[in-house]
């Protein structure tokens, strides 16, 4: 087995950073933002009947 160089790590460590960094951005702004607006949509009309 060829000695990988050190550059070729830090390429491969950067990619995998990338990948995850754009992965958990997706996954968050697909999933949690639509669970937060839901919730703050009931949130909402519970606040508008208190000030009623």
């Amino acid at each position: 087995m060829p000695q990988m160089a050190p550059i070729n790590w830090l390429i491969l460590f950067m990619l995998f950073m990338l990948i995850f960094y754009f992965t958990m951005n997706t996954i968050y702004f697909n999933f949690i933002k639509l669970i937060n607006k839901k919730n703050s949509k009931k949130m909402l009309i519970k606040n508008y009947n208190k000030f009623i």
